[in-house]
């Protein structure tokens, strides 16, 4: 296990090289010009500076931000960080060479580039177009998605703990046969205790004290997004986040700062989306028309998500999160050079090939974030910290197969004879569970 002055040292190293740091040194040169006097004091004058600007509060929440996001690796090294269950290893690459098969074939048949540079006239066209993506609809009749849900639960429904004897494998009543350790109801309840129905909720309860209550809870917030503390921030938030206030405060929650340099970095992946064309595009456009189309009644935010969804493809700083997850960014070869590794470049950028229904992990962000650039820096973000689980195969208690096993095992602690019922009926609890995930 990593002792803490291990760890202090390697902490030290990341802050070095993040944007913090270079504008926590920009700030103490300010005050150092600023100061005057005794030299002996410089230093607690700079430390005083930069704890009255705030400056000293978005040091401590960038440490306590990386404190949380810290993998634990005291018992695993290597490859196993990513996953310790050799078998599900296994199953993933499976499932990984499938998808590749499926792009590669899609391909093949439409005698379709991975990738190409747009013409002159189309680059302006899209340039034009950039706020009405959603109006332009090109043919797209012969694409199909690499892979949808069911896809993705036929494939769990196949992983078999090979250290099971067949008899063991009689006691699992549900879809996924899995002996993953999961909480029962009564650790849950003590896990979020803070949900209780004893106490009042933001946007669950209603009655006469409900606008009291929500007064009292918007009072309450701004005192907390003034304070800027990611741990006070994170305890309010167990009970609910005003509308008014959601914004500002899930950006507070993450850690996140929308600085110049990051909405330079946005206008450059718009220009990469402007000079080439990718075959994900297509997959990616295909999806919105598919799930989250605009909707006047409703949703009229078609727009926003292409943007995020194109901006996300071409986004290299994604790929940091492969270090913890059980997934391999798939690679292609410059045409002619197959099989040669120096040849090899991750596709997409990102690493992640969109499927069906990919773009509901962003149309949920289009009601709480009116900023195209705010609300593209906070999905890129919370998918690298949660969603991805919920499409690798990993053993990790916030995966999908660890929460598909908990679904059943609260179904049948709870509703035995509803599931019972259910399996009689050839509807397995599974299906539905996985597909609202």
């Amino acid at each position: 296990m990593m002792d803490m002055d291990d760890f202090t040292l390697k902490l030290t190293n990341e802050l070095r090289v993040s944007p913090l740091y270079n504008e926590l040194k920009s700030k103490a040169k300010e005050l150092v010009c600023r100061t005057s006097g005794d030299v002996s004091q410089l230093k607690m004058n700079i430390h005083e500076g930069l704890a009255k600007s705030g400056w000293k509060r978005s040091l401590q929440n960038e440490v306590y931000g990386r404190l949380l996001q810290r993998v634990d690796a005291a018992s695993q090294n290597g490859v196993h960080i990513k996953e310790p269950l050799a078998y599900i290893r296994r199953a993933q690459a499976s499932w990984e060479k499938r998808i590749l098969k499926s792009l590669n074939s899609m391909c093949t048949e439409m005698s379709v580039p991975l990738a190409r540079k747009r013409p002159i006239p189309e680059q302006e066209e899209i340039r034009s177009n950039w706020n009405e993506l959603g109006v332009d609809e090109p043919d797209l009749s012969l694409f199909r998605p690499v892979y949808g849900p069911k896809d993705f639960l036929d494939m769990l429904t196949l992983l078999k703990n090979p250290n099971l004897a067949l008899e063991q494998l009689c006691n699992f009543w549900g879809l996924l046969q899995l002996p993953f350790p999961v909480k029962s109801l009564q650790q849950l309840r003590q896990e979020f205790c803070a949900m209780t129905p004893r106490w009042s909720q933001v946007g669950v309860d209603g009655g006469s004290h409900t606008d009291i209550f929500d007064a009292e809870r918007v009072g309450l917030g701004q005192k907390v997004m003034a304070a800027d503390n990611i741990a006070l921030c994170q305890q309010y938030s167990r009970r609910g986040i005003p509308p008014s206030l959601r914004m500002q405060l899930w950006l507070q929650n993450f850690g996140l700062r929308i600085t110049d340099s990051d909405r330079l970095r946005y206008e450059q992946l718009k220009m990469h989306i402007f000079k080439h064309d990718l075959l994900v595009d297509k997959l990616i456009y295909k999806d919105v028309k598919l799930t989250a189309t605009n909707d006047d009644q409703y949703f009229v935010f078609e727009d926003f998500i292409h943007q995020v969804l194109l901006l996300f493809s071409r986004d290299t700083e994604v790929l940091t999160h492969f270090t913890h997850s059980s997934a391999t960014p798939p690679k292609s070869y410059i045409r002619g050079m197959l099989g040669v590794s120096d040849y090899a470049v991750i596709y997409p950028p990102n690493g992640i090939i969109p499927f069906h229904g990919f773009s509901m992990y962003v149309a949920p962000l289009c009601f709480v974030f009116e900023d195209p650039v705010t609300l593209y820096y906070f999905f890129r973000e919370i998918y690298t910290r949660h969603f991805f689980r919920l499409h690798t195969i990993s053993s990790h208690p916030q995966g999908i197969v660890s929460l598909s096993v908990l679904f059943e095992s609260l179904l049948q602690a709870c509703q035995p004879q509803l599931f019972y019922h259910l399996r009689q009926m050839g509807a397995q609890p599974s299906c539905g569970g996985h597909l609202c995930l």
